[in-house]
């Protein structure tokens, strides 16, 4: 096992039993000798994403036990998210040990969200299969008590809050437009433009079409709303 990867697993806390377990979730699908379903983290990753939405439902469910699904639904999205998993993933130093192609290194693929987070899902997967739910529930106690701290107030729903500001300011109702969906079926990615009255829009992209139109809605918020 190489060092970064050796690092990994000290700053985790979890040695792995099956060391060839861990090589797949830090191989890229880039990477020479990755380029096959099982011998990349892409199958890791199908399974890391399953095992995060239900440690994360499961942990909201602990935490309020009085909370509707209408309460808990946008914490769960918001923990469970590509760029909350590249987070954690920048957290425990994942970028300096996944395995991919030099070309794809020098385009900044070590720094790229989609990349981490789809690695940060493998390594979960991985730790599910090699140590039980023990120990994805254990990495995921840690590594997310800080994104989990951040969801304990419900947020506000993107598209509600753009739609109130932009009916209070008489500009209408926001439409939203899919650019692209792109990716494999089970993990598409869709490109949305939100657009309002006089001509002001933003681009989102997310996992569904619906994860899409809040991010547009949420960037271009930003952009109208605090200029």
């Amino acid at each position: 096992m190489s060092g970064p990867a050796e690092a990994l697993q000290a700053r985790i806390g979890w040695r792995f039993s099956d060391p060839d377990l861990l090589r797949r979730a830090l191989t890229h699908s880039s990477f020479g000798e990755g380029k096959g379903a099982r011998r990349n983290n892409e199958r890791l990753e199908f399974l890391g994403d399953r095992v995060l939405n239900l440690l994360a439902a499961r942990r909201l469910c602990e935490a309020f036990p009085d909370e509707a699904e209408g309460g808990l639904a946008p914490r769960l999205n918001q923990l469970v998210r590509r760029e909350t998993c590249a987070r954690v993933a920048r957290r425990i130093g994942l970028d300096d040990a996944i395995h991919m192609a030099e070309s794809e290194a020098r385009a900044g693929g070590r720094n790229k969200t989609s990349i981490l987070g789809d690695a940060c899902e493998a390594l979960l997967g991985a730790l599910f299969l090699d140590g039980g739910l023990d120990a994805a529930s254990a990495f995921f106690d840690e590594f997310w008590a800080s994104e989990f701290d951040a969801v304990r107030t419900a947020p506000q729903d993107p598209k509600t809050r753009l739609q109130e500001w932009a009916l209070g300011r008489g500009l209408g109702t926001p439409t939203y437009a899919t650019l692209s969906q792109t990716g494999p079926d089970h993990k598409p990615h869709f490109v949305v433009e939100a657009r309002i009255d006089g001509g002001a829009s933003a681009q989102g992209e997310g996992e569904s079409k619906q994860g899409a139109e809040r991010a547009a809605a949420a960037a271009l918020f930003q952009r109208e709303a605090r200029s």
